[in-house]
């Protein structure tokens, strides 16, 4: 049995459950971090901290942001595990991955 040390500590070392959001920054042309491993229910929201205009769209076209420019911000609930390449429609060379892993009960 582990001692209420032991369950505050790792409390402070894992992601709990209830933390459902997720920040992904755009800047210099990056999102960053651009691979993030969430679980099932988690809100990512993107912020667009370049002074030009990004946006985010996932290669199956799940999710797409209109045109974000500075400081705007675009957010998604993945809801179903896998895996999700995305990418800026104006700027394709900038890509990222959404894994979704599923929720514990």
């Amino acid at each position: 049995m582990k001692t209420l040390l032991q369950l505050l500590l790792l409390g402070c070392l894992t992601t709990p459950a209830w933390a459902a959001d997720v920040k992904i920054d755009i800047r210099e042309f990056m999102y960053s971090p651009k691979d993030v491993q969430v679980t099932a229910g988690t809100r990512v929201t993107w912020v667009n901290d370049d002074q030009i205009p990004h946006t985010v769209a996932e290669t199956h076209k799940l999710f797409h942001s209109a045109a974000l420019d500075t400081n705007d911000s675009f957010s998604y609930v993945f809801e179903t595990p896998g895996t999700y390449e995305y990418f800026c429609v104006l700027h394709p060379q900038m890509i990222g991955k959404i894994i979704v892993n599923p929720s514990t009960p």
